[in-house]
């Protein structure tokens, strides 16, 4: 079972494997991409909807790679519904592999290169320096701004 993002509506992805999707990308999406989605949803395509679990483990993996403020509910359900599937995650976002990838869910890629390895982000205080396992809003040191650092750079 593949599970499209809205970038495989968007990309014209086939496929002859069955396809799987949530409601919410329907929602992202506009002009020939919508219609492609409504189509594929009259000739069979599943529309999955995934528990609150798995959404809250993908959350947890997300804040633990640093990529959940990446991520909007779309994409977190996205990889959810993927993973209680048992399926192949079809995406061009990095931040989705990324999490896929700690949750080991296939993925494939549409039009870009898929990611190397899975990183799990660090982060910077813009003022002293400091790094951070999480992300904050502010630096309890400082109150300057964080951001997210690619931990192979360190």
């Amino acid at each position: 079972m593949y599970v499209l993002d809205s970038s495989a509506f968007i990309n014209e992805y086939h496929t002859d494997e069955d396809i799987a999707t949530i409601p919410m990308v329907r929602e992202e999406l506009e002009d020939e991409s919508a219609y492609r989605y409504d189509a594929m949803e009259g000739s069979g395509m599943h529309i999955h909807i995934p528990g609150e679990e798995t959404v809250e483990t993908v959350e947890r993996a997300a804040r633990e790679s640093g990529d959940f403020d990446e991520l909007s509910t779309t994409d977190i359900r996205l990889v959810a519904a993927t993973f209680e599937l048992d399926g192949t995650l079809v995406t061009d976002d990095y931040a989705m592999q990324n999490v896929a990838d700690k949750l080991n869910v296939t993925v494939e890629v549409i039009a870009r290169d898929g990611i190397d390895e899975q990183r799990d982000w660090r982060f910077q205080c813009q003022g002293c320096g400091r790094e951070f396992d999480e992300n904050r809003d502010r630096c309890p040191i400082c109150g300057s701004s964080l951001s997210r650092k690619n931990p192979s750079n360190a």
